[in-house]
């Protein structure tokens, strides 16, 4: 069976409302043969990453990047999960196989900085980005929240067998 992994960081219900809209549409009825497997961002480790097939990532925008706890994420299963690091110890283009990830970000007033650092460092991941990157600004819609649960949705499409 097909394993999506869900890594997010949630402190507000903003931030709430769009993640439990992307599970749910991940959970989606007419998705099967998909298991969803749902992690806090500090809690998400390296076997949790080399044990899923697709990814799903969830953060706040804060201070113009992405949450610190994605960061620690990102920070404890870099090399692990097969992050590239060109001879000078930055980020490089990741070889290999290519698992497909999502990404949604909410900010109060500008998601630019957390959007660009979450992508600096999934190019070196062995992950292809499979879906536009959601971007909600101020309060979360209903329009936020379904575009919320279509991300989900498409992400564990694209892992059933």
């Amino acid at each position: 069976m097909a394993s999506l992994l869900v890594v997010h960081h949630t402190p507000t219900a903003s931030v709430r409302a769009l993640t439990d809209a992307a599970i749910a549409g991940a959970h989606d009825d007419a998705i099967v043969g998909v298991e969803v497997v749902v992690r806090p961002a500090l809690e998400a480790t390296a076997a949790d990453v080399l044990a899923a097939d697709g990814y799903l990532l969830g953060t706040p925008a804060n201070f113009g990047y992405m949450s610190g706890a994605l960061k620690h994420f990102f920070d404890t299963i870099f090399l692990e999960a097969g992050g590239a690091l060109s001879d000078d110890g930055s980020a490089s283009a990741a070889t290999g196989g290519k698992k497909p990830f999502g990404l949604w970000v909410h900010g109060r007033y500008d998601t630019t900085g957390a959007v660009r650092s979450v992508l600096s460092i999934v190019q070196a991941l062995p992950w292809v980005q499979a879906a536009d990157v959601l971007e909600v600004l101020g309060e979360v819609t209903e329009s936020d929240t379904a575009k919320a649960y279509e991300l989900g949705g498409t992400l564990a499409a694209l892992l059933m067998e």
